[in-house]
């Protein structure tokens, strides 16, 4: 071997030994701003792996931690890429807004300091739904008729990300969640078996529609009122700020502890599955509670998100289902009429962009959790949807809302009611009661109520018999009891047969919106 080979194969070696300490020396750096970020920069819980921010039109908004006064800056790497300018971080946080981004994905996002940097990996971008209430929303996919298939179903989904927050409670709001149940999840039966039934099927109905990705948080606790779920603010405009009605008084606790920590994500709308629990708690005030509840959390989201979640985003809702069969209790009825603002029918003047799925026809006699938790969760999710495409997503001839009375007109032996769409009917002699008063008032849950058998009908209109005497016909309603009919057989439907009319409860004093006509 030569002077000069020698000298090379040294040389080799000297390389080779710089090149080693160089690559120890990046591995410490690397090891230093690791260490750097352990707790000091991160996103916020319910960002992660997986997620799904809205799409846009609207801004996502990310917000997380950091050392003070640290300058963060915000980048998106993908099918397109962002960077956003630094902003400092204020008292611990720090949050910007990504310039509108289309459906798609999958993304990385990362969040620098400047030496140090956290990334989400595999993000898309399309509509984030909220679901909350109570165990209705809560019960899980796998507990569902025919569970076995649509867990099986669910791999084959990708696109519908499930997210669910951990139950727990506040006495004051809270800025973050203080534990997530389910981070972020490519949909897995395991994870799908564990997730909100209702839930799941809208997101997985709504993609089979929309063709992009979903995002579903579920934020929902069994048992629980709605005013666990009420800011003061809501709560004020009923004047329950300061009830205290012993161990169900627990205002606003679930609001502070698994909404409230919420209000920063832009989300697309939200829907809600509760009422069951106000059926013995401040029964008569639901039609405040709830439609102050969605106007509260509207304005809320909104401001929270910096304007990018619509001040009147869509809001969707199950109105119950049944619970005791037989039973002469006017709990339920006047729940479901309260959950309408007494209206009858969603959207309405007082619940504008809103949608519900009636379900009074789904009962469950049979169900292993209770009668009052029903396996159907497959319809009730489908009924939501349409309500989703007619009102959220604004698609032409749409039907999502079953009949309802147009015009009423009595004499001395018939009503007739003509329904404001062609409907299919079916004979019952008791399903339709009126209410004979001599007395020019509303008639309510103690007035004297007789059944009124249907007589006749054809495409738009029925007509029942009156026994009452002549004049004496006040008032007329419809399903109005706990469990009116077995399952989807209730005598009224609109003419496809697969929307139930809801319940009503209308009198002829004062007038009903002016539809009472008498000869």
């Amino acid at each position: 071997m030569t002077f000069r080979d020698n000298i090379f194969q040294l040389s080799v070696h000297v390389c080779c030994l710089l090149v080693m300490a160089a690559a120890l020396c990046v591995g410490f750096v690397l090891l230093a701003c690791t260490r750097a970020c352990d707790g000091n920069l991160r996103f916020a819980s319910y960002y992660g792996d997986h997620m799904v921010l809205q799409k846009s039109p609207e801004r996502a908004v990310l917000w997380g931690y950091g050392p003070e006064g640290a300058q963060i800056t915000v980048s998106l790497s993908g099918p397109i890429t962002q960077t956003i300018s630094a902003v400092n971080v204020t008292k611990g946080i720090w949050r910007v807004g990504l310039d509108p981004v289309a459906a798609g994905g999958p993304y990385n996002v990362t969040a620098a300091a400047p030496n140090c940097r956290v990334t989400l990996t595999d993000v898309l971008f399309g509509d984030v739904w909220l679901c909350g209430g109570q165990s209705n929303m809560y019960f899980k996919t796998s507990q569902i008729f025919n569970s076995s298939e649509e867990l099986a179903l669910s791999v084959k989904y990708p696109h519908v990300r499930t997210f669910m927050a951990g139950l727990n409670l506040s006495e004051t709001e809270l800025t973050d969640l203080i534990h997530v149940e389910l981070p972020w999840s490519v949909p897995t039966v395991g994870s799908v078996a564990e997730f909100s039934a209702v839930c799941w099927l809208f997101g997985r109905y709504m993609y089979e529609n929309l063709k992009y990705p979903i995002g579903l948080v579920e934020s929902c606790w069994g048992g629980t009122p709605v005013e666990a779920w009420s800011s003061s603010r809501a709560l004020q405009q009923c004047g329950l700020e300061n009830t205290k009605d012993g161990p169900k008084d627990r205002n606003s606790v679930l609001w502070n502890a698994m909404i409230h920590p919420l209000l920063n994500m832009t989300i697309n709308g939200a829907l809600w599955y509760q009422g069951e629990e106000n059926v013995d708690y401040h029964q008569d005030k639901y039609n405040c509670s709830f439609p102050a509840m969605i106007d509260d959390w509207r304005m809320a989201f909104h401001r929270g998100s910096g304007g990018q979640t619509a001040l009147d985003f869509p809001f969707g809702f199950v109105q119950l289902c049944t619970y005791k069969e037989g039973s002469p209790d006017d709990g339920f009825p006047n729940i479901r009429w309260h959950q309408t603002a007494d209206t009858g029918f969603v959207p309405n003047g007082r619940m504008k962009r809103t949608f519900m799925a009636v379900a009074l026809d789904l009962p469950d006699e049979t169900s292993p959790y209770g009668t009052i938790h029903p396996r159907d969760k497959q319809d009730v999710a489908h009924r939501l949807t349409l309500g989703a495409r007619a009102v959220a997503y604004n698609e032409k001839d749409v039907a999502f809302l079953g009949p309802f009375p147009d015009q009423i007109l009595s004499t001395h032996m018939y009503v007739n009611i003509t329904y404001d769409q062609e409907v299919s009917v079916t004979p019952s002699k008791d399903i339709f009661e009126i209410c004979c008063s001599g007395i020019w008032a509303p008639c309510g849950p103690e007035s004297f109520w007789v059944p009124a058998p249907i007589v006749q009908r054809n495409s738009t209109t029925v007509q029942l018999h009156v026994s009452c005497a002549p004049g004496e016909v006040a008032a007329v309603r419809y399903a109005w009891r706990d469990w009116p009919c077995d399952f989807k057989a209730c005598p009224v439907y609109g003419a496809g047969g697969i929307l139930p009319a809801p319940p009503f409860i209308i009198s002829r004093y004062p007038g009903k919106r002016g539809i009472w006509k008498s000869y």
